[in-house]
């Protein structure tokens, strides 16, 4: 079965942030999450973007980023 195409404006992130982790997100001392693409690319995102996804545990999951063709965020998607 061939690989599932990705839309070329969207990268998939594969996260696990412990609650600890999260909490220096929550509480301001850290902005940005930097993770790395499936496909390879280093990605940067306000951490504000993960709040929907927070449980007690942190973040767990894969997402797909959209973006638009001026590489600004559009939303954020929980795919597994």
């Amino acid at each position: 079965m061939p690989a599932k195409q990705v839309p070329q404006n969207t990268l998939i992130v594969d996260l696990v942030i412990s609650a600890d982790e999260y909490l220096k997100h929550y509480k301001g001392s850290v902005t940005q999450v930097s993770a790395f693409s499936r496909d390879g690319r280093r990605v940067r995102f306000p951490t504000a973007i993960l709040k929907p996804f927070v449980s007690l545990e942190g973040i767990r999951g894969t997402f797909a980023i959209h973006f638009d063709a001026a590489h600004k965020f559009v939303n954020i998607v929980k795919v597994s």
